[in-house]
């Protein structure tokens, strides 16, 4: 659907003044030119050099939008919207009856100018026979008649302060509830099983906006003609707070699908049940799925730690003995506090040890005296004792003999010798 910029307003008329929202009349002139009845062979000429013909007639008035909308070999067909259905009388006038005349052509182009007629105001005869074709199927229903809306802005039907631009059902209701009292509506787009349901898309994209299509059902009959009657020809408008307005060309029809009967909201019902089911069982085969992975992974955890704790045992022989071999690293300053401190144990130590020493050089002194003192007494028995311990002998002897157990070394010598 076309999104045009408005600068002329002044035939709006008001639709819902809490969304902004008003109808603008749709001001189309149909254009035809009648190409001329001649065997004689003429020189070929393009649609937009008739175009440019057109648009020099109605100068210094313009159109907001022209386009090509039929060619054939007896006529070719315009399509022009102006921005106000009083311009498009006065546009009518300038060209109805107008001659063209194009260069190397004998013979004139005649323009005829009428008023565009929207295709949708042929629906009411459709519906009027397709009610006398199917009376009984319609009195079963006894249901009110539904419209059926296309190309809707999804922007200018959202919440006011809402992030994202999906209509709002209650809002739809608000604005066309200014003809009657709506029974029900439906936005097929905010069910999201409706696509899968039907297989096919309930939005579209026109100049940047997003559109939707809907369903709205009258209590009365009488207040669905009135809709009806009141969309006819027209473009939804939306008017901004700054004063500048947007117009949308929107698709109005009377529903012939019987959208709100018992039947399609039992088939609707009942297909939403399936597929919500069908939804539920893959949420679950993925949850099994995340299940089944999740205690995977947590396995090969496991194995792996195993493996890696299996290793551990393996390296701690070969770990220790590579200790062992490695060469010292240098000593930070704390292992020199400690060596400090060792060393002043070693000292203490070493001390006692001499300590124990001279006390066990005493002890053998005094078991070396008595021994001499028995040998003094007894020379026969020096001649038991080897000669390398005569020598040992001899220098403790001497040693004794410094403690005054004997008058003097000579004295000594002279005993033991």
């Amino acid at each position: 659907m076309t999104v045009t910029v408005v600068y002329d307003n002044s035939e709006a008329t008001e639709l819902c003044a809490a969304q902004h929202l008003y109808l603008k009349p749709i001001a189309k002139l149909m254009i035809n030119v009648l190409l001329p009845e001649s065997s004689e062979p003429t020189r070929p000429f393009s649609n937009w050099e008739v175009l440019d013909q057109l648009k020099s007639l109605i100068c210094p008035d313009q159109f907001t939008t022209v386009r090509l909308s039929k060619s054939t070999k007896d006529f070719i067909r315009f399509e022009g919207e102006a921005e106000t259905r009083s311009l498009v009388q006065i546009l009518k006038a300038k060209l109805h009856g107008k001659i063209i005349k194009l260069n190397g052509l004998k013979t004139d182009l005649k323009v005829v100018a009428t008023d565009a007629q929207g295709e949708w105001e042929r629906f009411p005869r459709e519906k009027e026979a397709s009610v006398s074709d199917g009376a009984e199927e319609q009195d079963q229903d006894k249901s009110p008649d539904s419209i059926y809306f296309a190309g809707l802005p999804c922007k200018w039907f959202a919440p006011k302060g809402s992030s994202g631009e999906k209509p709002c059902e209650e809002i739809l209701r608000v604005v066309f509830e200014s003809f009657g009292k709506i029974k029900n509506v439906d936005i097929p787009m905010l069910d999201p099983y409706r696509e899968v349901m039907t297989g096919g898309n309930f939005g579209g994209f026109s100049f940047g906006l997003q559109t939707f299509e809907a369903f709205v059902q009258y209590q009365e009959s009488t207040d669905f003609a009135k809709a009806m009657e009141s969309l006819r020809g027209m473009k939804l408008m939306l008017k901004g707070d700054d004063g500048k307005a947007l117009a949308c060309n929107i698709k109005v029809m009377f529903d012939t699908t019987k959208h709100f009967s018992e039947g399609a909201i039992r088939r609707r019902n009942q297909e939403r049940l399936k597929l919500q089911e069908l939804e539920e069982e893959r949420k679950k085969v993925k949850r099994d799925e995340e299940e089944a992975a999740r205690k995977r992974k947590e396995e090969e955890r496991r194995a792996q730690e195993k493996r890696k704790k299996a290793r551990v045992r393996r390296r701690g022989p070969k770990e220790r003995d590579r200790r062992r071999h490695r060469k010292p690293k240098a000593r930070a300053p704390a292992d020199s506090a400690r060596e400090r401190d060792s060393s002043e144990e070693w000292e203490e130590r070493k001390y006692l040890l001499a300590q124990r020493r001279v006390e066990a050089l005493r002890l053998l002194r005094v078991l070396l005296r008595k021994i001499a003192v028995r040998l003094f007494l007894r020379p026969s028995a020096l001649s038991l004792i080897p000669d390398s311990a005569v020598e040992d002998i001899n220098e403790v002897r001497l040693a004794a003999a410094g403690e005054g157990d004997f008058h003097s070394q000579k004295e000594w010598k002279t005993t033991f010798s």
